[in-house]
């Protein structure tokens, strides 16, 4: 069986507001997330059908609050909350300091995270 831990993982990196670790495990990606301040993804998500998400995932919040919007509602997850987020979310709030863990279908996920590094690359590049 295949494993992976926060310390493991090979995949993604720090960037500065959101340090992600990564592995891709079978058809799953796994995701270690800690926000260090809050994040509104809208702008990182141009691009996509909709401009949102298009992933499921399932996740689990080790400490602090997500919240999702969906075109009808907003979803909030807490500390010790599990959760399932179907696609068309965008994330618009992370406290400070929140710490997830997020299962997504490896070949779904790849479009979001290829967006949102893209347009994260470009919003550095304009603000110097």
């Amino acid at each position: 069986m295949s494993k992976v831990s926060r310390e493991t993982a090979s995949q993604g990196g720090d960037f500065g507001i959101v340090l992600d670790r990564s592995e891709e495990l079978d058809d799953y990606t796994v995701d270690f997330v800690t926000f260090r301040e809050n994040v509104d993804h809208t702008p990182l998500l141009k691009g996509l059908p909709d401009d949102r998400c298009q992933c499921p995932h399932w996740g689990y919040v080790f400490k602090g609050q997500l919240t999702f919007h969906f075109a009808d509602h907003d979803e909030v997850y807490e500390e010790g909350d599990a959760y399932y987020t179907p696609p068309g979310h965008v994330p618009v709030r992370t406290a400070p300091g929140t710490e997830a863990l997020q299962f997504s279908p490896t070949r779904e996920v790849r479009p979001t995270s290829e967006a949102i590094m893209k347009n994260f690359r470009a919003m550095q590049e304009a603000s110097g």
